[in-house]
């Protein structure tokens, strides 16, 4: 059964390779490894069972294939569904560990709505990345992406939007890379599931403060 689980595994990380190699660095096959190395930890601070520790791993390795943000064919959002049926995982844990990847992202809980909620592994994959958002890996994950698409660094006569829906926060026309950090990076510490992952954001969260401090004071010549 391990030897079957571990299997599953090195071909789940094949496929994030190969799916995900393209993509820039913000969101590459590298992320993925992180967050499942992320979430496994979390789940032994949290002490979940064994059996849920393969759910958990192939969640976080699996989570942004399919990315809309990346997607390039409708096709790509049904890859993770048939790479688990053809591995044969069970339908139970099938059904977790889809209902995790769909409920995760924070476009999902804009409205207080959080879908998978409910099962156990969801919150340490959650957890897991959102923590890889913040802190100085969030950092210099957010400058690439906003690199990638073009996006000013910061321009103090766009401010912030608050109270974003989630087609209003898919949508990012005139945004600048600096306020993804109002409008998502420093509300990810409060939105924390598990006591491990509240822990380990208190000094991400801090770290990205005294960031943009530093950044704001350099902008305006003060520093």
């Amino acid at each position: 059964m391990m030897a079957m689980k571990s299997e599953t595994v090195k071909k789940a990380e094949k496929l994030v390779e190969e799916m995900m190699g393209g993509n820039d660095a913000s969101h590459d096959a590298a992320h993925a490894l992180r967050v499942r190395d992320l979430a496994l930890s979390l789940a032994r601070e949290e002490q979940l069972l064994d059996s849920s520790l393969q759910i958990v791993e192939l969640a976080a390795l699996l989570h942004d294939i399919g990315d809309y943000k990346y997607l390039r064919d409708p096709s790509e959002e049904k890859v993770v569904e048939e790479f688990l049926a053809k591995e044969g995982v069970d339908i139970e844990k099938s059904s977790k560990i889809l209902a995790i990847i769909k409920g995760m992202g924070f476009k999902e809980e804009i409205n207080g709505v959080a879908n998978g909620s409910h099962i156990p592994e969801f919150g340490v994959v959650q957890d897991a990345d959102r923590l890889d958002a913040i802190g100085a890996i969030g950092i210099a994950r957010c400058f690439t992406f906003g690199g990638s698409r073009n996006r000013v660094l910061h321009d103090p006569n766009i401010q912030p939007r608050s109270d974003l829906s989630k087609d209003q926060y898919m949508k990012k026309e005139e945004q600048t890379t600096v306020n993804h950090f109002h409008e998502k990076l420093l509300k990810l510490k409060d939105l924390m599931k598990t006591k491990a992952g509240k822990r380990r954001a208190e000094k991400r969260h801090k770290f990205m403060e005294e960031f943009l401090k530093e950044f704001y004071e350099e902008w305006e010549g003060k520093a």
